[in-house]
């Protein structure tokens, strides 16, 4: 996958998680999970390279707080707009 996309759940019209997919190698699949902020969860492959957050708290999360993580870990930002769903319903 060469883009990262966002998929999110919702229940009763409301976000109650969300998953950021980042670009990673076809068949990467997560070996380890680490928080990295509260409602924030970093997916790595067994390769050690990131490839998605998990957003346990999609209403306390906001594009300033994905971009920084996102920058930590060497990867390029997301437009604020990629993350509007979770501000939908």
């Amino acid at each position: 996958m060469k883009h990262s996309y966002l998929e999110v759940t919702f229940r009763k019209g409301k976000a109650i998680a969300a998953y950021l997919y980042l670009p990673r190698r076809a068949g990467a699949k997560s070996a380890r999970t680490v928080e990295v902020r509260p409602g924030i969860l970093v997916d790595y492959a067994s390769t050690g390279e990131p490839i998605g957050l998990e957003l346990t708290a999609p209403g306390q999360v906001d594009a300033v707080l994905v971009n920084a993580v996102l920058g930590e870990l060497g990867v390029g930002p997301v437009e604020a707009a990629e993350l509007a769903p979770l501000r939908a319903a």
